[in-house]
């Protein structure tokens, strides 16, 4: 299984980069994900949805649509797009140190 440093720590991730155990990720960890994502400073806003993916993970298993993130996250599905313009709930499920969401590509 490959892995990934963050923050000085290896974890392991699936071939698409994604954490495979989310218990590993750290906060400092998902500033470094972003950066090499494109997508530095994380603001408040960035926050918001990145904790949304990490709670809905713990809840249900998977990270949420784009869909459920704009209807239920309190972050519009244009303002996601511009937060996250690569892919919201696929680039947020990275950040957020949770495997890709059901129904990514």
């Amino acid at each position: 299984m490959p892995t990934a440093t963050y923050d000085g720590t290896p974890v392991p991730v699936d071939d698409d980069g994604f954490f495979t155990d989310p218990g590993r990720w750290t906060e400092p960890m998902a500033e470094q994900i972003a950066r090499e994502a494109g997508i530095a400073p994380l603001t408040d806003r960035h926050w918001t949805v990145i904790r949304f993916m990490r709670a809905r993970y713990a809840a249900d298993g998977t990270g949420p649509t784009v869909r459920v993130l704009g209807k239920s996250s309190g972050v519009s599905v244009k303002e996601l797009y511009q937060l996250f313009p690569k892919g919201p709930a696929k680039t947020a499920a990275k950040i957020a140190g949770i495997p890709k969401p059901r129904g990514c590509v």
